[in-house]
């Protein structure tokens, strides 16, 4: 990390000659400038501006209608951009590189913009505080590496895809050694750039990857994780590949996801251990855990906020079908780990690949909130093949999840009527985008059937 006295040193010495000026879209993207390192030390570490329709718009830059905070109709005016300092860091991986993260400000009132992604997580964080606890996280990222680069791939219309490996590397040695001339960049360019990585690994597929960064402060941890994806990017476009996070890249293979760990601490101590139980949970972990699984369709639209974020959800996959949760079992939606000891904690299982890192957590807490707050009693955990039984079922559409997310009492009372509303026409704009389009596998099944 870097302080502002140094960055300043380091622009006179002329090593650092590029701040990114980051904020965090709604897709959990890095949208920003590049700023002359002069200027920025001379004045612009103050605010910048970027326009209002950064928080109102799809994967591909589009500006739909629907949106209260602006349109056509309001004439898409600007935001503040205003810079964290407590955030500079390097970027190892761009010659001569820093980076800062900003808060979104209103442009008249200067108070932060309740939907952007940090202001939404960070009003869930200050709730804890306020009630004693801080919220430690981690999160692991899940992607593939593929042969192509991107702008081959993009060429090429995204047909036959090739990833990197040719079967399954779940942690496999000598096919991740084959890939250490990506691998091995990203997790030194980022540990370099103040991120405590800790490992990677191959997945269970061919070509994916795992990237795991130490649990933090959920603030920190949402940076981290937004960075990391950028960076996997960069990196692998640096060495000629392409890697994607999309959660199910073709029907046949495994989906990617990204499991959220999650503890509640007290003074420096953590919150949800209780020794004298069995598990070693807390009665407030209990209360917290039976929040995350009674709201788990309130904020699924945050963990799974596209089409594609559907196809994931497959029995005998890995990924959670169910609201359940379970001892250790990777089937449930819900697991607990290092039952017994001070590390226990809930991982949450539903999130893919796609999540952005900041609305997901910000749901998830928000929901462990109400579980405190409402007292709610945690079911008996379930044992076995979680596939199977009766429990409530994760939304298996987005549509199903914008509703849940249109209609939750619990969301609204959390993050307030504007950002529910804002959220849900996101998912709006998904579903309408995608039922316009008319797709391969309909055209080839009845193109001559039909």
């Amino acid at each position: 990390m870097l302080t502002f006295e140094h960055l300043k040193t380091q622009v006179s010495e002329g090593t650092v000659d590029t701040v990114l000026v980051c904020m965090v879209d709604m897709q959990g993207r890095l949208m920003g400038k590049r700023f002359h390192a002069g200027h920025f030390v001379a004045g612009a570490w103050e605010e910048t501006h970027c326009c209002n329709y950064l928080l109102a718009t799809d994967l591909e830059m589009g500006t739909p209608d629907g949106y209260a905070s602006t349109s056509w109709e309001r004439g898409y005016g600007d935001y503040v951009m205003k810079p964290d300092l407590d955030t500079l860091r390097p970027v190892p991986w761009l010659e001569g590189t820093v980076m800062v993260m900003c808060d979104v400000l209103d442009h008249h009132t200067h108070e932060e913009v309740p939907h952007a992604p940090r202001s939404i997580l960070k009003r869930q964080v200050n709730r804890l505080k306020a009630m004693g606890y801080d919220a430690m996280t981690a999160t692991e990222l899940e992607f593939f590496l593929f042969e192509k680069s991107f702008d081959q791939i993009r060429k090429e219309g995204f047909r036959d895809l090739e990833p990197i490996s040719g079967y399954n590397e779940d942690y496999h040695i000598l096919q991740t050694t084959k890939e250490e001339h990506v691998m091995r960049p990203i997790r030194n360019h980022l540990w370099n750039a103040g991120l405590p990585v800790e490992n990677s690994k191959g997945e269970a597929e061919t070509g994916q990857e795992e990237l795991n960064i130490k649990y933090a402060p959920a603030m920190d941890t949402a940076e981290y994780h937004s960075i990391a994806k950028n960076a996997v990017k960069e990196i692998a476009w640096q060495h000629g590949h392409a890697a994607t996070f999309l959660p199910k890249w073709h029907h046949d293979k495994v989906g990617s996801s990204s499991h959220v760990h999650q503890s509640l601490w007290a003074g420096g101590k953590p919150a949800f251990y209780d020794s004298s139980d069995d598990l070693g949970m807390s009665a407030l972990m209990k209360n917290y855990m039976a929040g995350l699984l009674k709201y788990a369709p309130d904020y699924t639209a945050f963990m799974a906020p596209y089409i594609n974020s559907y196809k994931r959800f497959m029995k005998g996959s890995f990924a959670p079908t169910r609201i359940i949760w379970s001892v250790d079992n990777r089937t449930a939606g819900f697991r607990l780990c290092g039952d017994g000891t001070k590390a226990v904690r809930v991982e949450c299982r539903i999130p893919g690949s796609d999540m952005n890192p900041y609305l997901a957590m910000a749901g998830m807490l928000a929901a462990g909130i109400a579980g405190i707050e409402e007292g709610l009693e945690l079911q008996e955990p379930t044992k076995g093949d979680a596939y199977q039984g009766e429990t409530g079922m994760i939304p298996g559409s987005l549509r199903a999840a914008r509703d849940a997310l249109h209609g939750s009492a619990m969301l609204r009372a959390a993050m307030g009527d504007d950002v529910v509303e804002h959220y849900a026409r996101a998912a709006e704009v998904e579903i309408e985008e995608f039922e316009r389009v008319v797709t391969d596998w309909e055209i080839a099944r009845g193109f001559e059937r039909a």
